[in-house]
């Protein structure tokens, strides 16, 4: 069990094409050491990795982010659950946001372009008249100023 994997196993196993695992590692995401032949071998342990920066990636966090936080792992050793609480509390508040948004999101988006009217300048709900153009740009009700 012990053995390492190579990149098409790493692959197989993560669901992640092999041109993504070359991208990440020349990121220092993962990390592979190289047989005689120089061919990349990977810990089974860069399965955890690879599966942390899928999952970040998913909920809009940057690769450059990802690599401080897997900087921040013990390279000695196999993270612990302390470990990877330690980076999710970093994110916390971020991703409490995000959430937030996201269920705004959805439960206003339907009513606004339910209503039939697509137009800011007859907006009778949201923004009468284009007030809101007054503000600045963007969707301004919507995220955080």
């Amino acid at each position: 069990m012990q053995e390492a994997l190579t990149i098409g196993q790493l692959a197989a196993r993560s669901g992640v094409a092999p041109s993504a695992l070359r991208y990440y590692e020349r990121l220092g995401l993962i990390r592979a050491d190289r047989t005689g032949g120089n061919q990349r071998r990977y810990h089974r342990g860069e399965l955890r990795r690879v599966a942390f920066i899928r999952i970040a990636q998913q909920v809009g966090i940057s690769l450059e982010e990802i690599r401080a936080a897997l900087d921040s792992l013990p390279a000695a050793r196999t993270p612990t659950a302390d470990d990877w609480t330690q980076i999710s509390t970093v994110w916390r508040d971020r991703l409490t946001e995000k959430i937030r948004l996201l269920n705004r999101l959805r439960d206003d988006l339907d009513g606004c372009i339910g209503c039939g009217c697509l137009s800011l300048r007859r907006c009778s709900l949201y923004n009468p008249e284009d007030q809101l153009s007054d503000e600045g740009p963007g969707p301004r009700l919507t995220l955080p100023r």
